[in-house]
């Protein structure tokens, strides 16, 4: 919901991954590994706007 990114991942790779289970892959990763915060600022400031 911040930035769009895990709707834009959903959206986009067309696995049939729903948007909740990106958010909470980053969230698990961000809290366990502290690994998860900068692929999202990057996916953040790369990914193209979504429509």
């Amino acid at each position: 919901m911040f930035g769009g990114v895990c709707y834009t991942l959903s959206r986009k790779l067309n696995l049939n991954i729903p948007t909740w289970v990106w958010r909470v892959i980053f969230v698990a990763s961000v809290l366990c590994f502290g690994f998860g915060f900068l692929p999202y600022i990057l996916l953040w400031i790369f990914m193209p706007k979504a429509e």
